[in-house]
Order: C-alpha cells, then sequence, then structure tokens
C-alpha cells in the first residue's frame, strides 16, 4: 500500500456539479487508508437495501473474471474454449467455483445480458404484482413463454415461393400440352409427331434449370456479403433478409465504437478522485499489452485513466494481490474483489450500476471519512449519476470496504455488505460516424432501427438522438417498464419506442415477438450466451463476429465481421437485391415459355399443317435462352432505387397481380411476334421451311434482347446503361454466336431443318425480336409514378411506412 500514497493528485476532479478542482491527496497510503473503513452498520434509514430490493442498475458494468489478455471469467461453465468465456453462464448451467472461492450467489447462476446488459432480480416484485400476477401468458419473471409466430408451411419463404412457382408451371404445362395434343388427334394429325411436340414443349416450358440458378444468385449474393462484412450462414436467410422491417440493434460496439473513455469521475468529496480509480482498476481483468490495456473496454477505459493518474495497474495489484472475487452477473449487476493488504488487513473493492451498488452501501466517503448516508446522499447520487447520463455517459458506481482480515467466505451476500460508497466513474463510448447514415437510410427503406441496450435510459436516449434513431415524440422504456406492461399491451404499444434500456435477455426475447405479432420481420442483433433464444426467435439474428460468443453465433443467421450496424443495414439492401434478381430471373424464363406455349398451343388451333417450331428447336431454344441470360440477371447489380421502396410482406406472393399481369401481355407479345414472322415467311415466300426458320430465328432473339428490358421492372434501360452488366453482355453474345451458328453454318442447318434466309428476311427477323424490347421500354416510360415514400431520414415516416400491414 505505501507504494501509492506518492502518486500526485490530479486536477479536474469532479464533485458537485462534476468539476470540482482538484490538488488534495487522499488520506492514507494509495488512498485507500483509514479513512475507507467501514465503522458498522450505519443508523435506520441509512442502511443499504437487501439484495433483490434495488431497481435495474445501468447497463456497463464490465465483466468479471480473473486473468489473462482477455476479460473472461474464471471458469468455463459451457465447456467451451476461450471464445466463450463471456462474462455471464447460460442458464441453467450449473457454475463452476471461481478462483478464490468466489462464487454467485445462490439461486442466481449468472447470465450473461448483452453489452454486460442486467436482469431483474430473481424473486423481486414490484407493487401491484401479486405472487400469481402473470404478463398476459408470461411467467412472472417477465419472459414471454407463448411461442412466437408460427413459421408458414414448407420451410423457409424462398422454398415456399420456388414450391408455388413449380406447382402453377406443372399444372400450367400439363394442361396446355394436354389440351394441344387432344386438338391434334382431334384434326387427325400425326399421333407421333403431336406427342414429339408435346413433350418438347413440355420440357421448353417448365424452367428445370431454375433451382440450380437461384441458388446461384443466392452464392453470390452471400459472397457480395461476406466482403461487406456480413457472413450468412443459412443461403433462404438472403432472401429474408430483405423483408426486414424492423432492426433491433445492441448499442455498445454496434451503433457506437466501443472505444471507452472516462471523461468524469465524481466523488463526494474532492480528494477520493484517485481512490475511485483505484477502486475501479482492481476490481477488473484488464491486462497491460504492448499497446497499451487490453481486455474490456469499459475495465480498459478505467485501467488507462488510473495509469494517467499515476496509478499503474500491476503496481497495484502487486501490493494489493486478488485473494477472491464474486463475478459480475447480470442479476446483481455489480463484481466484487477481495484484496490482501500488506498489513494484514482486508481490501473489497466492488463496482457496477449505481443502483446495484448502492443499494448494499451504508456508508459514504466523506472528506472527513466515511459517515453514515443518508437518504439526502442516495438522492444526490442519483442525481449526479442521472447528469452523467444525460450526457451520453456509461455509468458506474465503486464502493469499497475495509476489514482486519481476509473474509471466510468469498460470496457474493458476504462481500457485497455494509459497503462505503466512494464515487461514480462516467465514460464515452462516441457513436460510429456512419451509422447516422445508416439510421437515415433505413427511414427512406421503410426500415424502424431500434436500440435495445443494458446501458442507463437516459445515456441511450442521448447517443439515439445524436445518432438520429430518437426524435421528438419517440419514446424510451427501461427493464422495470417491460417488467410491469403485459406482453399484450407491450404488443399494442411497441412501435412507439425507439429505445429500450435496461434490458435482459428475457426482454429482448419478449420485444422481438411484440414486433413480430405486429407484422413486421425482425433483424436482432446480440452476442452472448443468453442472446441465443432472442436470435433464434427474430426473423434474422445478427450475431457479433469480434465480440460474440460461440453460442450466439451458432444461434445466428448471418454473423457481422465487423460488429457494425451499418453492415446490418447493407446485408439488407444487398438481401433486397437479390431477391429482385431472382424475381428478374423468374420474369424472364416464364414470359418467354409463355411465348413458347402460346406460339405452340396458338399455331395447333389455326388451320396449318405444319408446327412454326419442331421438337429439336425447341429443345435447342431452352438450351440457348434459358441458360446463361437468366443466371446473367442474377448477377445484376442492385438497384439504387433498391433502398427507397419499403419492405415486402414475409408472406407476400411472388405471383402479384401486377407481377402476373406483366408475364401474361409479356409472353403473348413474344409469341404473337412469333407467329406473326412465321405467318410473314409464308405469305412472302409459300414454303413452310422459310417460315419455319424466320419463327425459330425471331422467337430464340427477341427473348436474348428480351433479357435486356427485364433488368429492371421500373428503371429504363437507358438509364441502367445499356452495357453495365457484363455478365448479360457475355450471355447476349454466346446465345447469339451459337444461334447464327445454327443458322448459317451448312452442317448444322440440316440438323435444325431451317434454312438460308435473305437480307430482307433477316431485317424483319432482327426488326420483330426486338419489338418485345421496344415495347417493354416505353411502358416503363409510360407506368405512372407510385406515391412517393418519406423522405430519408424521417424517423417519423418510417413509423408511417412500417406500420401494421
Amino acid at each position: 500500500m505505501a507504494g501509492h500514497g506518492h502518486h500526485p493528485a490530479h486536477r479536474g476532479v469532479q464533485h458537485g456539479d462534476l468539476r470540482v478542482p482538484g490538488g488534495q491527496r487522499p488520506e492514507g497510503p494509495g488512498g485507500l487508508g483509514e479513512a475507507g473503513r467501514s465503522p458498522g452498520p450505519g443508523p435506520p434509514g441509512g442502511g443499504g437495501a437487501p439484495a433483490g430490493e434495488h431497481p435495474p442498475g445501468p447497463r456497463g458494468h464490465p465483466p468479471a473474471g480473473g486473468g489473462g489478455l482477455c476479460p473472461r471469467r474464471r471458469a468455463d461453465p459451457v465447456g467451451r474454449g476461450a471464445a466463450d468465456r463471456r462474462v455471464g453462464h447460460d442458464r441453467g448451467v450449473p457454475p463452476r467455483p471461481q478462483a478464490g472461492g468466489g462464487r454467485p450467489a445462490p439461486g442466481h447462476p449468472p447470465g450473461r445480458a448483452e453489452e454486460h446488459g442486467h436482469r431483474r432480480h430473481g424473486g423481486h416484485r414490484r407493487p401491484g404484482q401479486g405472487g400469481g400476477h402473470r404478463h398476459g401468458d408470461a411467467d412472472g419473471d417477465g419472459e414471454d413463454r407463448r411461442p412466437p409466430p408460427p413459421p408458414g408451411p414448407g420451410g423457409d419463404p424462398l422454398q415456399r415461393k420456388m414450391k408455388e412457382v413449380s406447382r402453377v408451371l406443372s399444372l400450367v404445362c400439363v394442361g396446355v400440352c394436354a389440351v394441344m395434343f387432344g386438338v391434334g388427334m382431334l384434326q387427325h394429325r400425326d399421333i407421333l409427331d403431336m406427342f414429339l411436340t408435346a413433350v418438347a414443349l413440355a420440357v421448353a416450358a417448365i424452367p428445370e434449370g431454375l433451382p440450380a440458378i437461384v441458388t446461384i444468385v443466392l452464392a453470390v449474393g452471400v459472397g457480395r456479403m461476406a466482403r461487406r462484412n456480413a457472413i450468412i450462414k443459412r443461403l433462404p436467410a438472403v432472401e429474408t433478409l430483405g423483408c426486414a422491417s424492423v432492426i433491433c440493434s445492441d448499442k455498445t460496439g454496434t451503433l457506437t465504437k466501443n472505444q471507452m473513455t472516462v471523461l468524469e469521475v465524481w466523488t463526494p468529496a474532492p480528494a477520493h478522485r484517485d481512490r475511485a480509480l483505484t477502486l475501479g482498476t482492481l476490481c477488473g481483468d484488464a491486462q497491460e499489452g504492448p499497446g497499451g490495456y487490453i481486455g474490456d473496454p469499459t475495465e480498459t477505459a478505467i485501467a488507462q485513466a488510473a495509469a494517467q493518474a499515476g496509478l499503474e495497474k500491476a503496481a497495484l495489484e502487486r501490493d494489493m494481490p486478488r485473494r477472491g472475487e464474486a463475478p459480475f452477473d447480470s442479476v446483481r449487476k455489480r463484481m466484487a474483489t477481495c484484496h490482501a493488504l500488506p498489513n494484514g488487513e482486508a481490501l473489497v473493492a466492488v463496482k457496477g450500476a449505481p443502483e446495484a451498488v448502492l443499494a448494499r452501501c451504508t456508508h459514504l466517503l466523506g472528506a472527513q471519512g466515511p459517515r453514515p448516508l443518508t437518504d439526502g446522499d442516495r438522492r444526490r447520487i442519483a442525481q449526479v449519476g442521472g447528469d452523467l447520463a444525460g450526457q451520453a455517459l456509461r455509468v458506474l458506481a465503486v464502493a469499497q470496504r475495509l476489514q482486519p482480515a481476509l473474509p471466510k467466505s468469498m460470496a457474493a451476500e458476504s462481500l457485497e455488505a455494509e459497503l462505503t460508497f466512494v464515487g461514480l466513474i462516467g465514460m464515452m463510448d462516441p457513436p460510429r460516424p456512419e451509422v447516422r447514415q445508416a439510421v437515415d437510410r433505413c427511414a427512406g427503406a421503410g426500415i424502424r432501427p431500434v436500440m435495445i441496450t443494458g446501458d442507463h435510459k437516459d445515456t441511450a436516449v442521448a447517443i439515439a438522438k445524436q445518432l438520429n434513431l430518437y426524435r421528438p415524440g419517440d419514446k424510451a422504456i427501461d427493464g422495470a417498464g417491460l417488467d410491469f406492461l403485459p406482453q399484450e399491451t407491450l404488443e399494442e404499444e411497441i412501435e412507439a419506442f425507439s429505445v429500450y434500456a435496461r434490458v435482459t435477455p428475457e426482454h429482448k426475447m419478449r420485444i422481438v415477438q411484440a414486433w413480430q405479432r405486429r407484422g413486421h420481420v425482425v433483424a436482432m442483433t446480440g452476442d452472448g450466451v443468453n442472446d441465443a433464444p432472442a436470435l433464434k426467435a427474430a426473423d434474422i439474428g445478427c450475431a457479433m463476429g469480434k465480440t460474440g460468443t460461440d453460442v450466439a453465433k451458432g444461434a445466428a443467421d448471418m454473423i457481422l465481421t465487423d460488429d457494425n450496424f451499418a453492415t446490418v443495414v447493407a446485408a439488407v439492401e444487398q438481401g433486397r437485391g437479390i431477391y429482385a434478381n431472382i424475381r428478374k430471373a423468374i420474369h424472364y424464363l416464364l414470359s418467354c415459355n409463355i411465348g413458347e406455349i402460346l406460339t405452340i398451343f396458338l399455331a395447333t388451333l389455326l388451320p396449318v399443317s405444319q408446327a412454326p417450331l419442331s421438337p429439336v428447336q425447341l429443345l435447342w431454344l431452352n438450351l440457348v435462352t434459358d441458360s446463361l441470360p437468366a443466371l446473367a440477371l442474377g448477377m445484376e447489380p442492385v438497384e439504387k432505387t433498391a433502398m427507397t421502396q419499403p419492405p415486402r410482406g414475409k408472406e407476400e406472393p411472388l405471383f402479384s397481380k401486377a407481377f402476373s399481369r406483366r408475364l401474361a401481355w409479356q409472353g403473348a407479345l413474344v409469341g404473337g411476334i412469333t407467329l406473326l414472322a412465321y405467318g410473314l415467311g409464308l405469305h412472302l415466300t409459300g414454303t413452310f421451311a422459310v417460315a419455319n426458320t424466320m419463327a425459330f430465328a425471331t422467337l430464340t432473339f427477341s427473348q436474348l434482347f428480351h433479357a435486356f428490358d427485364v433488368r429492371s421492372e421500373t428503371t429504363p434501360l437507358f438509364r441502367l446503361g445499356v452495357l453495365s452488366n457484363k455478365a448479360m453482355n457475355k450471355a447476349f453474345l454466346a446465345g447469339a454466336a451459337l444461334q447464327a451458328a445454327v443458322l448459317l453454318a451448312p452442317p448444322l442447318q440440316g440438323a435444325f431443318s431451317v434454312v438460308p434466309l435473305a437480307l430482307e428476311q433477316w431485317g424483319m427477323v432482327l426488326a420483330l425480336a426486338l419489338t418485345p424490347l421496344v415495347v417493354c421500354e416505353a411502358a416503363k416510360l409510360l407506368r405512372p409514378k407510385g406515391r412517393k415514400k418519406s423522405p430519408a431520414g424521417a424517423a417519423r415516416g418510417v413509423r408511417e411506412t412500417v406500420g401494421t400491414r
């Protein structure tokens, strides 16, 4: 201890108005002498509240545990490696004994809440909560026990949509082919020819390559997301991302940089600033590394601030070695360590949520030493803590107890009793600069971003305002408020809240379920063991790649390698683009196949003795036009308008009325120009061979040209850039070259029953083949503009666009 008595005091000691000049030195060696000894229980009214009778403490309490380069528990309760030794244990897993004999409070196995968030203390009942009170169908601990909305039958939404496409195509194609075959029989045509034509038409009309194309498009999208720091674990999750209408995001490390800096240290007496930093440093697991302290950002910030005050952690631990600890858990919201002093006495250092620490204090360290803690002192400390939180600071409280010898028990109940309050430490974690823009993009896209944090509500709201996530008229609610709300009431009022503070993993589950029952598709971020149920319940679970546990990563659908909220928004944009590309591929394939079906079916009904296309030509069409162009549409870059539209419904059918109408008239257009080419060939030459060749060439080239106008449903091609999709350019050239070879190479002409065409006949073929492209592009220009969406950045507009559907 003596080694700490010579550290100079520092200016800027916070006191009262948070800025009282320093200059006084704490009494006793290292600021931990007799002045810090608690004289015993205080008078009635000044004693500490029993455990479990305090309100939820602030988020931001650092993790507990022993040494090492990272903030870890000394025990690994779930048997995982270092990456999983997080701050808490999963529920239901009995904790191992802690180093030094420390253990969690009986009946409360430690559990990690988001960002070191906090659980409501078990067994606590607030006014109006009887022993049998239930939150709707929730149990007494506030967790909703009703199951989340059941998923639709048949797997993921994309899988169900593909089954829908398959069912519709199968019924239509089989029906049309059967009718065509029957009509041919009634017309006394050759049975074998009609059978071969019907089978070839069925093969060509059903896009058997669609599953492969969808899989490739999803895989390409996953690769794009991985390059933008989002790793997708399940391919169908990509499509679900595009439906996201609510993003429930952690604060620390996701919305903020997770780079803590101590800005304020407040003590009731100005002379005890160094004492507060010493206690905060001792009660932590930060370790010195090559470039500074390593470990939890909260603990490293305190250790760094202490080092700047001349209180090096290594020297403190050498003079006051740790002999035991009560690790942090989200029920107690505190961490306690016990240290041996050179004179044989023992020091208990405690840090944690101000409310939680203050509830265990009976005394306050004033200018003249410890004195009983009064109700006025408690109000003053709470006010100062609120002022610090209102400045967007994470606030921790520190307390101590000196006793003649090491305690026999290192249990939390023993260590965290009759404490002396020392001070408050306020730390700033600045917002990420790119998050504000991402929040604004969410507003323009009809996505509602909300903050879920374990921090104090005032701290969370202050950060949310800086990010434009919390606007005038929005509300914030903390864990205590959530505990009072029945689940049915929460579901009714869930859209009013933009900030959820002091949450526990159980609260996260309730929040996710409430949003889902309002018809929203929810993306949820999390990193802890106990976040796994909420990640599973969310439509898209997003685990943190840097700070997340293996349990959270295993439960999530997506892993953010940079722990950044902006990455979630970028992933949603990619999800929308991928779904749009899949829709474009289906649009192209089905409109072309409808054209083929109509060509053969109508030709069968007309009084012509020979079909416009032979079976081998139909199979060739299937090879040339149904593969590369459709795949190239899947490579289309995400359109600039992707994040200007509201999210689609998760169960929104693929074959909407507008989509079906486009397929019908575009397919009819392709079939019509093919029959027109066939009729022109017959009219001008009177030979079926020329007419067949013209129809074959027109149908093939029209489908290749048609692929260009399908690249966007709303944006004209000249705005996209005619040659901007390199994959499409290559697919078109490959298809055109193959078709030209069949039409021009004599050895292939005989195999495909085609004849050479004259120059004017080639001119008619190309003019007809370009018709679908010209007509579809003109339709885009003439289409009425949709309703103007809420401007980007207007959070109030998000509420309008993502309201209950």
